[in-house]
């Protein structure tokens, strides 16, 4: 598979050769040519797992200033090749000058927590037309107004600290809600009591967590693929050894990638309790197949197809943290007036 969006092309068939045609990039599976594209078309090339490449492409990518960026079969970073003349530095230093703007971090922060909220009321509106007894449907109901009241109040949240508040409080009425989203045989198993990290104390909270490092992967190397700083974020605090900007970005996509996955997970029977152990000092970790499984009903969720409603175009889930990346990329360079999020439908 091969797309091209906003300039950058994706191949993601594993085995697929990328070589250079005269003027063009073409893209042949097994002999067979499945994708031309005029080179004065493209910004840079992505390429997922194992794709061949062929030297001559590279050379001429790296004389065309397209940037080839090479990440695993699962999306994680692996190494971005470009020419000599480059505007990665000069997006670094946007970045960096960004970053000390009070005003542009604060309508960052409020573009990602927005996403954030409005994704994650999606979830609770869903889960409370499905709900098969009243009071799920009221609590899911309930739970689902006070998030759009906090997205309400974005707008007028003086600084950041506020809208960590917001964030914080719309996180706990997310959470307090989330048993009326799983079956109900099942609740006695992965009942939860809030949201509870380093460790996770029970069943539920143990495998969203797992589910969010793999998403915060993900957009690890969506924004490094782009050029842009990892560590430096807009609304969480920079740490050492804290990939703040990742965190920004994997936001909007907690409920699209990992929640509902887990709740799927758990509602069809493919993770149970039993699959959890719980350690000394009381962290509840998954362990053993189930991990496994989950990993690899992750990387089946990321193939699912969407339309993405600014791009007007298909693609797989996988690749939202890298179309959000590059308008990242651009809202910081000044080619874009604000950052907008992704909005699960």
């Amino acid at each position: 598979m091969a797309r091209q969006i906003l300039n950058t092309l994706y191949v993601m068939t594993p085995n697929a050769y990328i070589h250079l045609e005269n003027d063009t990039l073409r893209v042949d599976v097994e002999h067979v040519k499945k994708l031309q594209v005029p080179l004065h078309h493209l910004g840079s090339v992505v390429s997922f797992g194992n794709i061949m490449v062929s030297p001559a492409l590279m050379h001429r990518c790296a004389d065309e200033g397209i940037a080839l960026v090479l990440l695993d079969g699962n999306g994680r970073f692996k190494a971005r090749l470009e020419g000599a003349v480059s505007g990665n530095i000069l997006l670094r230093r946007s970045q960096h000058a960004q970053a000390s703007n009070e005003n542009f971090a604060l309508a960052i922060a409020r573009s990602v927590i927005a996403g954030k909220l409005r994704n994650s009321r999606q979830i609770l509106m869903r889960g409370a037309r499905e709900a098969d007894n009243e009071e799920d449907r009221l609590t899911l109901g309930e739970a689902a107004e006070s998030l759009a009241g906090s997205v309400r109040n974005l707008p007028h949240a003086p600084d950041l600290d506020a809208i960590r508040g917001i964030e914080g409080d719309a996180a706990k009425t997310y959470f307090s809600a989330m048993n009326s989203l799983i079956r109900p045989d099942a609740r006695r198993g992965f009942s939860m009591d809030g949201r509870t990290r380093r460790p996770p104390r029970d069943p539920f909270n143990a495998l969203i967590s797992f589910l969010y490092s793999m998403v915060m992967n993900d957009c690890r190397s969506a924004l490094e693929s782009v050029g842009l700083d990892p560590q430096l974020g807009f609304l969480h605090a920079i740490r050492p050894g804290r990939a703040a900007l990742a965190l920004d970005l994997m936001e909007e996509f907690r409920s699209v990638l990992a929640d509902r996955l887990a709740l799927t997970l758990i509602n069809r029977g493919q993770i149970r309790a039993s699959d959890f152990v719980k350690h000394e000092g009381g962290a509840v970790l998954l362990e053993g197949d189930a991990r496994r499984a989950v990993v690899v009903a992750y990387q089946e969720r990321k193939q699912e197809e969407i339309t993405h409603p600014l791009v007007d175009a298909k693609m797989p889930l996988g690749l939202l943290p890298q179309i959000q990346a590059r308008f990242m990329a651009r809202t910081i360079r000044g080619d874009m007036e604000a950052y907008l999020p992704y909005l699960a439908k």
